[in-house]
């Protein structure tokens, strides 16, 4: 068994760890509402715009639009496609990152199973860590976006990306994210956003005045729509990796006071045992000085 001495010291130790991990959680649960409401926020921001370009799509406008070019048949042999993925700049979120980076190597595995060329763009240092240490090459990179997103950033990173599509460059465009569904439901997601793909019709005849003209709203609204795509995604793993990172916390919060109470319980039973061997050599002391 421990000496006392030494029972103390981790004691006070782990003490010390969970004050941190639980300053940590309530740091990860303050910024987590923050980024819930930016989620919250976008979501009907896009669904407006996927309606609006519903309506207005039609064939015979697809074909003027290089966004809407849709790829001549279904194989994947030597085309090119560039794959985004976001992931955070800090650990200690559990099993987040590494999620998301497995999701993104099955997604590279596949496209080259099908004959693809894949170009990998990385957002966050964890992604960009892993990738240099596997010798995979990296297209670009992002390390100064953090847990508050912009639409800017957003125009950043798949701006260069539109304009390869549109010149031929690029035949595809996905995008690896942690779709936030809760905040313990977090599920690594592959979103393609690169063509555009042709949007449901809805049935129902809008009733809109059009100027100038369709073709000329569409022109704006198609960069518009791929671009809020990809801040939702940005938005959304931010507040999935602030979710996770909460949990993690929490969980090893937990976990120190239950270590803590365990090593209670130890240094109490030695503090008893040495107390009564203390006893113990007292009385045999004192009966050796009788005899």
């Amino acid at each position: 068994m421990a000496k006392p001495r030494e029972l103390r010291r981790r004691i006070k130790s782990v003490q010390n760890t969970r004050k941190i991990t639980k300053t940590m959680e309530l740091v990860a649960t303050s910024k987590l509402k923050r980024a819930q409401d930016r989620v919250v926020t976008a979501r009907p921001y896009a669904a407006a715009l996927a309606e609006v370009i519903g309506d207005l799509y039609s064939p015979e406008l697809a074909e003027r639009f290089p966004l809407l070019r849709q790829p001549k048949d279904g194989s994947a042999s030597g085309r090119r496609v560039a794959l985004l993925l976001i992931t955070s700049n800090r650990g200690l979120c559990g099993a987040f990152n590494a999620n998301l980076i497995r999701e993104a190597r099955h997604r590279i595995d596949e496209l080259e199973g099908q004959g693809a060329t894949v170009g990998l763009h990385i957002v966050g240092k964890k992604g960009i860590t892993f990738f240099r240490f596997a010798k995979r090459p990296i297209a670009s990179q992002r390390t100064d976006i953090g847990d508050k997103p912009t639409a800017a950033h957003a125009a950043e990173l798949v701006g260069p990306l539109m304009a390869q599509f549109a010149a031929g460059a690029l035949d595809a465009v996905d995008v690896v994210f942690a779709q936030f569904r809760s905040a313990v439901s977090t599920p690594p997601t592959v979103l393609r956003i690169l063509p555009i793909a042709p949007p449901r019709v809805s049935g129902r005849s809008a009733n809109y005045i059009l100027k100038p003209s369709a073709e000329a709203i569409l022109e704006q609204l198609l960069p518009l729509y791929v671009r809020n795509q990809v801040y939702r995604a940005l938005v959304e793993t931010a507040a999935a990796f602030l979710g996770a990172q909460r949990t993690a916390m929490k969980n090893a919060t937990d976990n120190a006071g239950d270590i803590i109470e365990l090593l209670q319980r130890t240094y109490n039973r030695a503090r008893q045992a040495q107390i009564t061997q203390e006893i113990a050599e007292i009385v045999g002391g004192a009966e050796a000085l009788k005899g």
